[in-house]
């Protein structure tokens, strides 16, 4: 008789906890502590947070608040209202569809960190506390204490996955510690909000309406703030203030919404971004403006290369250069070798022409390649362009770009006898040359997303994706990859050049300087990838917004100097760790990195 023994198994509990905080304080108080601390909050905002003006923002004034005052009051109203309507008060259950914790939490965490941000901005620019009004200390202890409520509101906690006996004290610690992860996920979690009835369709379009009217106010009051602490004041608020909204399933049911009337949605995009140098008392901010449309044009046209069919460029910068390069030269410049002066429609094809031979010609011979191959490549492409442009100076080579002076003196446009280097009065608003860029800009725009939607629901965009997908399935059934690809190489070459012809106009010169792989100024091949990536891979909007922060962002982070790209790389490395995906990814990408959603029941032929 043979006897078997066992080691005796350590007593594990693989059961979930009961709902509790993170907090040990009991539900109601918690939900009391929150609420009454978003109201002291509030009330705060309209008292002195400091003695003196020589912090920026003026914070002395007793009942009208400004600078950061405005964020956190933004910050604590959006707890108060998560909070009351916890308590299921008539009238407020619309604000929370997926539920009021996990919202209540992110807005008590804005509220806390911009608060908590800008006294002790105070205490370190002005000399200690000190210089602290009762305000300030409100604020302090309002915040803190909302905050501290949030984070005692009951969740699920998840239970702990078994421990082997026999691990190591380090894994066991690397166990421990993905519990406690899972734990702080858990209770910032939301439920899934509810599906929005069907409303009659003026209501749709006027909440449509209104979406837009709230981007364009939180644009137009980020671009425009005056001084750093009220940037990072604004980058927190809206940062936090989003995910607040998202969790309270607002933002899912104004998705529904919009996913009901694309082109709606999508028209009165465009006549939004259009009120925006309506908004700007002057041209300075204008210039952002058409810049941040520069980059998230091009960024857009890389997404049919890299988000639809699935290649990886790394010099796609270069298509932009190419045409640039090309309606500079027929635009009438003194530093041009030909002497001719195209209308703008003839150097935008021209533009548009040079990049797309341009792609077909770097395209035919290498995308048989694939991966990290096929990468190097464009890498390669993108610097032997900008070395060329440089060489062809009439010294190293013949005289076609004038070498690092670039072509300089590029006129401005005139359209149908439209100055666009002048100022005109619309309306009775004053309209600079940044801002008429800005509206041309706007059109080639719509003209890229016009292409971008038709040719990812047509029979080629269908096929993109396969390859993307498994390009030996794709070949498999019959799809010609290398043209598919090749087709997808030209159609976005030829998008970057359209854009590079504005660019060279804005601009006043164009040089090879300006077309780098990676630098701090974008654009460049590491920055558009990056939109894109950052965005959302094979959307519209993913792209237009990653660009539009990533423009954005470094301008008004210069204030960090030499630490300016490393704040900016952290960024990005922490977004891609919590959200693979992109702020705005398609469904069946977001599906990939999270296999536990649910799937949706209907998918676009992109997988939008």
């Amino acid at each position: 008789m043979t006897t078997q023994t066992t080691a005796p198994e350590a007593p594990l509990d693989n059961t979930a906890s009961a709902p509790a905080g993170l907090i040990g304080i009991p539900a109601h108080t918690a939900r009391l502590l929150a609420t009454g601390g978003g109201i002291l909050t509030i009330i705060s905002t309209f008292l002195a947070w400091t003695w003196t003006s020589a912090f920026p923002g003026d914070l002395t004034v007793y009942g009208y608040p400004g600078g950061l005052q405005v964020l956190v009051l933004i910050g604590g109203a959006l707890t108060t209202l998560f909070a009351l309507a916890s308590y299921g008060i008539k009238g407020l259950g619309w604000l929370v569809p997926a539920g009021a914790d996990g919202a209540i939490k992110f807005a008590a965490l804005a509220t806390f960190a911009t608060s908590w941000y800008t006294v002790i901005a105070i205490s370190t620019d002005l000399g200690g506390v000190v210089n602290l009004e009762i305000g300030g200390y409100l604020v302090a202890l309002g915040s803190l204490a909302a905050f501290l409520g949030a984070l005692a509101l009951p969740f699920e906690h998840p239970a702990a996955d078994p421990i082997d006996p026999d691990d190591t004290p380090w894994e066991h610690s690397k166990h421990k510690a993905s519990h406690r992860w899972e734990t702080i996920k858990a209770a910032f979690a939301s439920g899934t909000a509810k599906p929005v009835g069907k409303l009659p369709a003026y209501a749709e379009i006027l909440i449509i309406v209104a979406a837009l009217g709230l981007g364009l106010t939180v644009f137009t009051y980020g671009i425009g703030t005056e001084y750093d602490e009220l940037f990072v004041g604004f980058l927190i608020t809206a940062g936090f203030g989003f995910a607040a909204l998202n969790k309270a399933g607002l933002v899912a049911q104004a998705s529904q919404i919009t996913a009901r009337h694309q082109n709606i949605t999508i028209c009165g995009a465009f006549v939004t971004a259009a009120l925006f140098p309506f908004t700007q008392t002057d041209d300075q901010y204008a210039t952002l403006g058409v810049y941040i449309l520069i980059f998230a044009t091009v960024a857009l046209g890389l997404n049919i290369v890299v988000g639809l069919a699935g290649l990886l460029d790394l010099g796609y910068v270069a298509f932009l250069g190419v045409g640039a390069y090309a309606a500079a030269m027929v635009s009438g410049s003194p530093s041009s070798p030909f002497d001719v002066h195209f209308p703008f429609w003839a150097a935008a094809l021209v533009g548009a022409g040079a990049s797309l031979v341009f792609g077909v010609l770097i395209g035919a011979p290498t995308l048989r390649l694939r991966g990290d191959y096929l990468a190097i490549v464009t890498l390669g492409f993108g610097e032997i362009f900008r070395i060329t442009a440089n060489n062809l100076d009439g010294t190293s080579g013949p005289d076609i770009t004038n070498g690092s002076n670039g072509i300089s003196s590029i006129p401005n446009l005139n359209i149908l006898g439209f100055d666009f280097g002048i100022v005109h009065d619309i309306f009775g608003f004053n309209i600079g040359r940044f801002a008429n860029y800005f509206f041309l800009m706007l059109i080639i725009t719509a003209i890229v997303v016009m292409v971008f939607r038709r040719s990812g629901d047509s029979r080629i965009g269908r096929a993109w994706v396969a390859i993307r997908e498994d390009e030996t399935a794709a070949l498999a059934m019959g799809i010609n990859g290398f043209r598919v690809k090749l087709i997808a190489f030209a159609v976005g070459a030829s998008l970057a050049g359209l854009a590079g012809t504005v660019q060279a106009h804005v601009t006043y010169t164009v040089t090879p300087e300006q077309y780098l792989f990676a630098g701090p100024i974008p654009p460049n091949s590491a920055f558009l990838l990056a939109a894109v990536v950052l965005g959302g891979m094979g959307t519209i909007s993913g792209p237009l917004i990653g660009a539009s922060l990533l423009f954005l962002i470094p301008n008004k982070l210069q204030f960090l100097g030499d630490y300016q790209l490393f704040a900016f790389g952290l960024a990005l490395i922490l977004l891609m760790r919590f959200r693979p995906e992109g702020m705005i990814p398609n469904r069946r990408r977001q599906l990939e990195f999270h296999e536990d959603a649910e799937a949706p029941t209907v998918l676009t032929k992109a997988g939008a």
